[in-house]
């Protein structure tokens, strides 16, 4: 009995994670630098760290708005245009933030594959 439970929650937890990629690859397109920073020219790019780590380092151009104010700001982002989004690594507060302007109708999002800690691009810092 033991054995079937420990099963059913290894299937379970598989079940999830392959559910969880394909809806994060629905939303968005995970690139690398080089890609992203081709996309910068032309896209909305949006950084989802806080204010602090924002001010202390960023990549060239980005406008600051914070994971948890997402859902306050997407009246300021245009549909129209490309969305790029970023913090540190990758991680739960990017795909989230990309199946939630997926959700509002935002179809052309794009996340930087690993983040600003691998950046090689342009960064403005204090």
């Amino acid at each position: 009995m033991g054995n079937i439970i420990l099963w059913l929650a290894i299937l379970g937890l598989v079940g999830w994670m392959i559910f969880n990629y394909f809806r994060i690859r629905k939303a968005a397109k995970f690139v690398d630098n080089a890609a992203f920073e081709e996309l910068i020219r032309k896209g909305q790019l949006i950084d989802l760290r806080e204010p602090v780590e924002f001010h202390a380092k960023h990549i060239l151009g980005a406008r600051n708005i914070p994971s948890s104010q997402l859902k306050l700001s997407t009246g300021a982002l245009r549909k129209d245009k490309p969305i790029l989004l970023y913090e540190n690594s990758r991680s739960s507060r990017v795909t989230n933030a990309a199946v939630y302007l997926k959700k509002e109708g935002f179809s052309d999002i794009y996340i930087l594959s690993y983040g600003l800690n691998s950046w090689t691009g342009k960064v403005k810092s204090s």
